[in-house]
């Protein structure tokens, strides 16, 4: 027997709401990874200067390893949003060009 699958069941209902909808939420996520990379940034310029003074006074070897530890995930953190923010940069000029193309393509029919 086959079911009959309705258009509210489907994941997307046709390509072109697929693409309005990431469209739409494309400018949220670049600007996310964007304030990521300026909160890691300040974390990272408040909180080492801090910690090394912090440090000086006691430095233990468990307080300093946890400091480099802290120090790596930082950058790291860093790193990972200003890759994420140049994969949105990259896709969302690709997708422009996609919208672009369908509505000519729509405008046609």
């Amino acid at each position: 027997m086959n079911k009959v699958v309705k258009p509210e069941e489907l994941p997307i209902r046709t390509l072109h709401d697929f693409l309005l909808e990431i469209n739409n939420e494309w400018t949220r996520f670049r600007t996310g990874s964007l304030l990521n990379i300026v909160t890691t940034i300040i974390l990272f310029t408040l909180f080492i200067p801090t910690s090394f003074i912090i440090s000086l006074r006691r430095a233990g070897p468990f307080d300093t390893l946890l400091l480099l530890g802290i120090m790596a995930a930082l950058i790291y953190n860093t790193y990972l949003a200003y890759r994420q923010y140049k994969f949105y940069q990259k896709w969302e000029r690709r997708l422009g060009l996609l919208l672009h193309l369908e509505e000519q393509i729509l405008n046609e029919i």
